[in-house]
């Protein structure tokens, strides 16, 4: 039987790092990755949506992960996510990923193309079998992907044994109930809406990858703390409170990400550098929101945590 025991907590997903050119920030990185082993976070979910991989290189994500276990290997959970829109750049992200030692490697389905099932999970087999000592984290984010993870082709992935879970980020909670039940046991669900971790936990989602962790995961940890001991009316007040944040850090001309990071700034003192391009950077209007999020943060930690 698979111990899950890995992936159980909370799990941000890391934030690009850039230098003042754009190019990927080596120290950058280990800095980002030191707070967040300080705070006591579980693990870190490294190169997904929140790591801007969709407008990176291979090089690039390469050493994004190389710095990141530069620090967190054998401290936390790493796990790399490694889908690129072909199978051939996929799978060799997965073997570097596996020659660094992450504990997973996970990938979202191919985009653009509407591909029949079989074809989405012989791209995932095939990604797995280049990291064929590693466990494999099927990404399920429809309303970004445009492929849904049905059941039938969830049963078709779970053939490969490697298979060992599910970043679950489809909007209804439900679908944890049945990837968790279809599953069985010693079989990791992830809860992926930020906005939602409470009703995930609630239904039993096992951990917690989530984009806007990072930027306070005090409170994420609090959440994940009390559902763990079924206290969901604690809970849900911090849950509405990281909403009404959430609400704060999209209401900008810049992108979330980019807000993030100006907060992050201004709150800690760390330097992540922009956004990639076409995402948008913060404009000299979105200094109003950061402020107001940055308090927002600091009010809900002092009264939560």
């Amino acid at each position: 039987m698979r111990d899950i025991e890995k992936y159980r907590g909370i799990i941000p997903a890391f934030y690009a790092c850039y230098d003042d050119t754009g190019a990927i920030s080596a120290s950058r990185t280990k800095a980002w990755t030191e707070y967040l082993l300080d705070r006591g976070v579980k693990g870190v979910y490294v190169c997904g949506s929140s790591g801007e991989c969709i407008y990176q290189g291979v090089d690039d994500r390469r050493r994004t992960l190389e710095a990141v276990m530069e620090v967190a290997k054998g401290k936390m959970t790493v796990i790399a996510h490694v889908a690129c829109n072909n199978t051939a750049d996929s799978a060799a992200l997965a073997a570097h990923a596996e020659s660094l030692g992450v504990d997973a490697i996970a990938a979202i389905p191919p985009i653009y193309f509407h591909l029949p099932e079989h074809s989405i999970a012989r791209y995932w087999n095939d990604i797995s079998a280049a990291a064929p000592h590693t466990d494999f984290i099927i990404y399920n984010i429809p309303q970004l992907a445009g492929t849904a993870l049905t059941m039938p082709l969830f049963r078709q992935m779970l053939k490969n044994p490697r298979v060992a879970g599910v970043k679950n980020s489809s909007m209804p909670i439900q679908d944890i109930q049945m990837f968790k039940a279809e599953g069985g046991e010693g079989f990791a669900v992830f809860n992926g809406p930020d906005e939602q971790i409470v009703g995930g936990l609630a239904i039993g989602a096992d951990g917690c990858i989530g984009g806007t962790y990072g930027v306070m995961p005090e409170l994420y940890l609090k959440i994940y703390e009390l559902c763990r001991a079924e206290k969901y009316a604690e809970a849900r007040p911090i849950q509405y409170v990281c909403n009404d944040i959430i609400a704060e850090l999209c209401a900008g001309q810049g992108h979330m990400y980019a807000l993030i990071k100006a907060v992050i700034r201004r709150r800690t003192g760390l330097e992540l550098g922009g956004v990639r391009s076409p995402l948008t950077d913060v404009a000299p209007a979105d200094e109003a929101h950061v402020v107001k999020a940055a308090a927002m943060i600091d009010q809900a930690i002092a009264r939560f945590c």
